[in-house]
C-alpha cells in the first residue's frame, strides 16, 4: 500500500507501507479520501514544528470512509462518511481527567506525532470519528481546522459588540474568524498579505482590515478603530514570534491574549507589557470533541459555507511535487486539499 512521508524538513518520498490489520475492540478501519493541507503540515515541512516527529506520514485534517469496525463499537458502521478528530490522548492524566483531551499529557496528533492519513487506509480509535449523513469528504476534511479556529474564539470569549483582533489571515485565523463572527463581536483582520484581507471583506464583510508594514501605523489604524481603547481580546494566529510578541501593545488593559499559532523561538516582552494593563495571556491547543460535533452541525445547516475555503487541489500522485507552492502566500493559497482515494 502507498503512502507519502515526511523524512526529514523539505524531503516527501512515496513509500510502501504493509496494510493495515483488522479493527481491534473499539476501532475502525477507514479509507482516506480527503486531506487537508494546514499550518501544522507546512510548518512541519519547514521544519518550524516544535510537536513534529520525523519520519511521518502526514495528515490530520481528514475526510474519511468507515470501511470496518471492531468489537464494541456503535458510534459508526461501514459506509459511514467521518471527520476525524486527530488528538490521541490517554484518558487518565490530569487534563484527561478534567475534559481537556485536547492538551493531554501524553498526546499524539496523527499525522505530528505518530502516521496519518496520507496513505489509503489506515486504523483508527472509533471514538474519534465524528459522522455526518450529508457532508461530503471535502467538507469533513475542514472540520479539523474550523474546531482549531473554534476552541480559540471560546478560550478568548468575545462577547456580542466586543472588538477582537486576529492577527493572520491564513487557515488558522479564518478559522478564529468564522466563530468570532459568531458571537456577534466587532473584527479587525491584520496580515502581510493584501490578498487575503481582500478574503476576509469579501467573503466575510469584515469591517476592518489592517495590512501590517511594520513601520508603526498599524496600531495608530487600531486606536481609531477602537476610539483610543485597543482590543479586548487579541487572537495571534500567525505562529510569528515576532509578531506574538508585539501583540500586547494591541490589547486593551485588562484584556485577553490568545496565542493559537505555534512558534519554536522564543516569544518576548518586558513585564511591565503584561503587568501594567493586567492582561491575561491564554495558549489555544487543537479541539475538543464537541467543537467537532458543533461544526458539522453548523456546515450541515449552512451556517458556516465552506466552498469558499479550498483554492486548490492536488492529487496524492502529484502531492510531492506541488507541496512546496502551498507554502506561499503569494500563490493565493488559502486551502488546499489533497485528493487521496
Amino acid at each position: 500500500m502507498k503512502a507519502i512521508q515526511l523524512q526529514e524538513p523539505r524531503r516527501f518520498v512515496t513509500i510502501d507501507v504493509p496494510s493495515p490489520d483488522a479493527p481491534g475492540p473499539g476501532e475502525a478501519l477507514v479509507r482516506t479520501h480527503r486531506m487537508g493541507i494546514c499550518g501544522t503540515d507546512i510548518s512541519g515541512y519547514l521544519g518550524k514544528m516544535p510537536f513534529f516527529r520525523y519520519p511521518r506520514i502526514p495528515g490530520h485534517e481528514l475526510g474519511v470512509e468507515v470501511l470496518e469496525v471492531g468489537e464494541g463499537v456503535t458510534n459508526v458502521k461501514p459506509g459511514d462518511r467521518c471527520s476525524v478528530e486527530p488528538y490521541m490522548n490517554c484518558g487518565d492524566c490530569y487534563p484527561c481527567r478534567k475534559g481537556n483531551g485536547n492538551c493531554c499529557e501524553k498526546l499524539d496528533v496523527i499525522g505530528v506525532m505518530i502516521d496519518g492519513g496520507l496513505r489509503e487506509r489506515f486504523v483508527i480509535r472509533a471514538d474519534k470519528l465524528h459522522s455526518s449523513k450529508s457532508l461530503t469528504f471535502e467538507q469533513l476534511a475542514l472540520v479539523e481546522t474550523l474546531g482549531i479556529g473554534c476552541h480559540a474564539t471560546d478560550r478568548g470569549a468575545p462577547g456580542e459588540g466586543d472588538h477582537v483582533l486576529i492577527i493572520g489571515a491564513g487557515p488558522i485565523g479564518l478559522a478564529t474568524l468564522e466563530f468570532t463572527r459568531l458571537t456577534g463581536a466587532t473584527m479587525t483582520m491584520m496580515d502581510m498579505v493584501p490578498s487575503r484581507l481582500d478574503f476576509c471583506r469579501e467573503t466575510y464583510g469584515v469591517p476592518h482590515t489592517i495590512t501590517f508594514t511594520g513601520d508603526g501605523s498599524e496600531l495608530e489604524q487600531m486606536l481609531d478603530i477602537t476610539d483610543g481603547d485597543r482590543y479586548p481580546i487579541v487572537i495571534d494566529a500567525t505562529g510569528n514570534h515576532h509578531s506574538m510578541s508585539n501583540a500586547l501593545q494591541y490589547v486593551a488593559h485588562t484584556g485577553t491574549l490568545v496565542y493559537v499559532g505555534i512558534t519554536t523561538e522564543h516569544v518576548s516582552f518586558p513585564h511591565p507589557s503584561l503587568h501594567k494593563p493586567e492582561m491575561t495571556i491564554k495558549g489555544s491547543r487543537n479541539a475538543l470533541p464537541s467543537d467537532f460535533r458543533r461544526i458539522i452541525h453548523l456546515i450541515e445547516d449552512g451556517t458556516i459555507n465552506t466552498a469558499p475555503w479550498i483554492t486548490h487541489r492536488t492529487s496524492f500522485d502529484r502531492v510531492i511535487d506541488e507541496f512546496e507552492s502551498f507554502t506561499k502566500p503569494e500563490t493565493g493559497v488559502i486551502k488546499a486539499v489533497v485528493e487521496v482515494s
